[in-house]
């Protein structure tokens, strides 16, 4: 792991820089899989999967009775935690909804706006090296809530054309039953455009690797909307002598084993606490079962040692992570303070992994940096919003005229003509 002491400000850029992957070759590939999907429909998903899931298929679609197979294959455990987040979720997500009024702008003119549901909403879930069935329920939950008609999820069958049964309890538990066997870039080709089984969305959501991310990147481009660009998994934890190492540690490889290419970023007071939390790291990387992907995530992390709260800050809302943990003193002090984060974890009792599953906020969130500019999912993610405007009588003699001005000076006659024309009858 890469080591900074009190670094100036002016070295941010440079230092908090990504991991950087080539997409060139990986753009032209992944377009390839979106023209074969286009051109050949079904066919092209069921060679695709033969190609990269090593499985034939006999039919795209997760059959009634396969869902009700995976509820036996699920433990009494797992459906009760599956169950309380989704509660928490749905609590969470419910208290977004908006209740919109009129608004008088000036008298006799009225503007408000209503949230409508879209329509036709795709969710893509990961199943391979980990099947995210917690995902199921951060996406699927607030687009019931808002009352999406059309909810299609796709994920990646294994060698036995089965897709894992958490995934599937999870859908029926939030009522998605539009289910079906195809991952990578192919699911968001086939949901962008539709095949003879995929029905086409307006938008599509949900977390990936580089080939899914590229895919709904190269879509996104030819008019389907997605939730929001993503890279790679990342966290930042900012921590003082308040801390504890263990705590820390572990939050770093809670997000390293996600994949090669996350990144743990800390950004800690001194010396000392480095030191205890890479001893930290050792010890609880040697028993992780997934201490491959994780060592290789922790060689491309980086520490900071910056004792100065108010620098602390400039790199937090420099690096603007996807997670933000803050184990430190006066820390809603700090929190007021933070302005570029996708999620923000308060003190050493809040871990990054009970917003990832079941706290109530979503763990959909912006990566690489794009949450300067970019919120998570939430209930909004799922609606349009629409302005409505009416104007009386009284409401067009007093504005109208300004209107009439305003489109004469801007040589727009038919513009300044609609209004006047009322004007003249009224």
């Amino acid at each position: 792991m890469k080591k900074i002491i009190t670094p100036d400000a002016s070295s941010y850029s440079e230092l908090l820089k990504r991991p950087v992957f080539e997409t060139k070759s990986l753009n032209d590939k992944v377009q390839e899989i979106i023209n074969q999907v286009i051109e050949q429909g079904d066919d092209a998903l069921f060679e695709l999967a033969k190609k990269f899931d090593k499985v034939s298929l006999s039919s795209l679609v997760v059959s009634e009775q396969e869902i009700e197979e995976s509820l036996n294959l699920v433990s009494d455990e797992l459906k009760s935690a599956i169950q309380t987040a989704h509660h928490n979720i749905k609590t969470f997500h419910e208290s977004q909804r908006e209740i919109s009024k009129p608004i008088e702008t000036q008298t006799g003119v009225l503007c408000w706006r209503k949230s409508t549901a879209i329509q036709k909403v795709g969710l893509y879930i990961p199943g391979g090296t980990a099947p995210l069935f917690s995902t199921v329920l951060m996406l699927a939950t607030p687009a019931k809530i808002a009352g999406c008609q059309e909810i299609i999820l796709c994920s990646p069958p294994n060698k036995e054309g089965k897709i894992h049964p958490a995934i599937l309890y999870a859908a029926q538990l939030v009522g998605v039953h539009k289910i079906f066997k195809i991952g990578g870039s192919q699911a968001i080709a086939a949901m962008a455009h539709g095949t003879q089984s995929v029905p086409k969305v307006y938008k599509i959501l949900g977390p990936g690797n580089q080939f899914v991310t590229a895919a709904k990147m190269l879509v996104q481009q030819n008019g389907t909307a997605i939730d929001m660009p993503a890279g790679p998994s990342e966290v930042m934890i900012v921590a003082d002598e308040s801390s504890k190492a263990s705590y820390i540690a572990a939050d770093m490889l809670a997000q390293a084993e996600h994949g090669v290419d996350s990144q743990a970023v800390l950004v800690c007071s001194n010396q000392k606490i480095l030191d205890s939390v890479e001893e930290e790291l050792e010890k609880q990387l040697a028993v992780l079962p997934r201490k491959e992907i994780a060592s290789q995530s922790i060689q491309h992390s980086l520490s900071i040692v910056e004792p100065d709260r108010n620098k602390q800050l400039e790199i937090v809302n420099h690096y603007a992570p996807e997670h933000l943990i803050l184990s430190i003193e006066d820390v809603e002090e700090f929190t007021d303070k933070v302005v570029n984060a996708g999620s923000i974890f308060i003190g050493n009792l809040t871990p990054e992994s009970l917003g990832d599953y079941a706290s109530g906020t979503n763990h959909t969130l912006p990566t690489n940096g794009f949450a300067t500019a970019y919120s998570g999912v939430s209930l909004d993610t799922f609606v349009k919003k629409i302005t409505i405007q009416k104007v009386t009588k009284e409401g067009l003699k007093k504005l109208g005229p300004q209107v009439e001005i305003m489109a004469e000076a801007e040589e727009l006659i038919a513009h300044k003509n609609a209004v006047s024309i009322r004007l003249k009858d009224i």
